[in-house]
């Protein structure tokens, strides 16, 4: 794995591919900037080499080019974390571009306006992805939130570079993700929460042979627990996806995998903060209620799970965590995984709704890793590689 501290760059010009893509509010103010935080090491390592760094990122989803998705927004927020106020250009390609990439003296640095501002970038276009090469004399991939993608500046880019190699960030997700699919220290414990079994059967298929407990919990429970024969009342479930759950828990089964589902749920009467709550055995809800949350029983058997484990992968909540109401299963939980971290196991947290509940209740320095891409976190968990990786070690 080629990385940043394979390469001295004394007066090379580095063309990085970071993930700038951060909330903003209505005034066009960086609202969380932990995805700029997050780079500060790869780029600060290549100024003090005595290099130059141009910065090109996405920001939303822009159709064409739109004010508000404009980088001009994050500069001095860029300017605040990294200690140094990045010029910026009003493209990211182009006669202007390419010259304020030329002017560029080493210890400075250049923010290109927002790539997806070109139709060119998303579609991978080799043209865009050459004209894009011509900022930099060696290519840092640090973007694992756009790794699964195939884009002109995640890919194609790194095929003009003969010196290219991964940022900090992206070399840390790399290898604490290994931690987890290839670890030798047992037991291993996933945590898969969330909406859907149809949304994560992949990875559950791909990490049975690498797990040795694996703890189901939010809406994608109550599939399984229809399939058993329970009663789950008027909670989310999807009907056309129960031979699937039993064919998971018969596959784990096969593996000596332990499968730990909720036993009893906070129920409640309507989807609101408003509704009559109680406590219900999860097989056994009433007709017109719903199961929003782990109930104390479950809370427990999956504490004794996780107090017992190694390493600890969480990925999705136990409930609907966006209401304080039904927020308690999923804080006992970064709880729980927070205690066994302090006592000298491994996790590590990822997907946008988990890292938004390890965020919102405080648990961010508590677990070993917070894992900044979803979308490509979930891929690797289900075996893919991505071409964002697969470019740099080509």
């Amino acid at each position: 794995m080629k990385t940043l501290n394979d390469f001295n760059f004394k007066e090379k010009q580095a063309l990085i591919r970071v993930d700038f893509n951060v909330p903003l509010d209505k005034e066009g103010k960086v609202t969380d900037a932990n995805r700029i935080e997050a780079a500060k090491p790869t780029i600060l390592k290549i100024l003090e080499d005595g290099g130059s760094v141009v910065l090109m990122s996405h920001l939303g989803r822009p159709d064409g080019k739109e004010e508000k998705y404009s980088l001009k927004h994050i500069v001095q927020k860029v300017a605040e974390i990294i200690g140094v106020e990045p010029k910026f250009v009003n493209d990211c390609v182009g006669e202007e571009a390419r010259k304020a990439a030329d002017e560029l003296q080493p210890g400075e640095i250049l923010l290109l306006e927002n790539l997806r501002f070109h139709k060119e970038e998303k579609a991978g276009d080799e043209a865009f992805a050459k004209e894009l090469s011509q900022m930099g004399d060696i290519y840092v991939n640090d973007a694992f939130g756009t790794a699964h993608r195939a884009h002109a500046s995640t890919t194609i880019v790194a095929k003009y570079f003969e010196n290219k190699c991964f940022g900090f960030l992206l070399e840390k997700e790399i290898k604490n993700l290994d931690k987890v699919l290839n670890s030798k220290e047992k037991p291993v414990t996933a945590v898969l929460g969330g909406a859907k079994v149809s949304s994560k059967i992949t990875v559950i298929e791909n990490i049975l042979d690498k797990i040795d407990h694996l703890i189901i919990g939010g809406g994608m429970a109550y599939t399984f627990i229809l399939a058993r024969g329970g009663k789950i009342g008027d909670s989310l479930v999807e009907k056309d996806k129960q031979e699937l759950a039993l064919d998971i828990l018969k596959q784990a089964k096969e593996k000596n995998v332990e499968v730990h589902l909720p036993v009893d749920s906070i129920i409640a009467d309507s989807f609101s903060e408003e509704a009559k709550t109680q406590t219900s055995k999860i097989d056994q809800i009433p007709d017109d209620w719903m199961g929003l949350d782990a109930g104390p029983d479950s809370i427990k058997n999956f504490d004794e799970v996780i107090q017992k484990s190694k390493i600890i992968l969480w990925n999705g909540p136990l409930g609907v965590f966006e209401m304080d109401t039904f927020s308690k299963g999923t804080i006992a939980l970064g709880n729980s995984i927070a205690e066994a971290t302090k006592n000298g196991a491994f996790s590590l947290v990822g997907g946008g709704d988990s890292v938004a509940a390890v965020k919102k209740f405080g648990f961010e320095n508590k677990v070993s890793y917070v894992s900044t891409g979803g979308g490509a976190m979930l891929e690797m968990l289900e075996g893919k590689s991505l071409p964002g990786i697969q470019a740099i070690e080509k």
